[in-house]
């Protein structure tokens, strides 16, 4: 799979206090997060943190990069041979239709990391690396399907930058708006732009 980004090799300590961080996050959301309550997580002491992490916000940039090394891997093992139906795979991933309630905890997490981005360099540069790399695993599907006649003969970072928006557009109204329906809604509409956009005419 295409990447703009390598993926890090992650120690196990790493890995526990991302899987720390990632509880906490669920448990208290940004605002309230802490090095004390990600320890509590861990159940290590605040040491064991700054050993690897300067500051919190050094933890979350670490933590998005995880979390998108963990959803890469995800789909590298989930998808296959059909551009298709491997592309229905990445946008289910991204935008469930039916999210179970840590699904809706998560989208709400990364929705409100990403809000720090307005203001902070670091999570500007970092969620500017995770577009690219999300982009660059769709992108890298539709050039699969049009190379087996799958697809049309597309521009595939038009598509996958159209997909990305109207994704990121919907889980951003999911979480910060009662508007229940309108994720679904953006799923359906892009479904219809998928068909009319890549699905090859007989």
């Amino acid at each position: 799979m295409a990447s703009d980004s390598p993926k890090q090799h992650w120690s196990t300590a790493e890995e526990e206090i991302m899987e720390a961080t990632y509880r906490a996050l669920l448990k208290h959301g940004y605002a309230d997060l802490s090095i004390s309550r990600i320890a509590d997580e861990l159940d290590k002491s605040k040491a064991a943190i700054y050993y690897h992490y300067d500051t919190k916000d050094d933890l979350l940039v670490a933590f998005l990069d995880f979390a998108v090394d963990r959803f890469e891997e995800t789909i590298e093992t989930e998808t296959g041979d059909e551009p298709p139906e491997d592309l229905e795979h990445v946008i289910e991933k991204l935008l469930p239709l039916q999210p179970d309630e840590e699904q809706r905890q998560l989208q709400a997490v990364l929705v409100g990391l990403r809000s720090q981005a307005v203001t902070n360099e670091v999570f500007r540069e970092q969620f500017t690396q995770i577009d690219e790399r999300l982009a660059a695993t769709v992108r890298s599907i539709v050039e699969r399907g049009i190379d087996d006649d799958t697809f049309r003969d597309v521009d595939p970072s038009r598509v996958a930058e159209h997909i990305l928006a109207t994704v990121n557009g919907a889980m951003y109204g999911r979480v910060t708006t009662d508007r229940k329906s309108a994720a679904a809604a953006a799923r359906v509409s892009l479904a219809s732009y998928i068909d009319s956009e890549l699905r090859c005419r007989s």
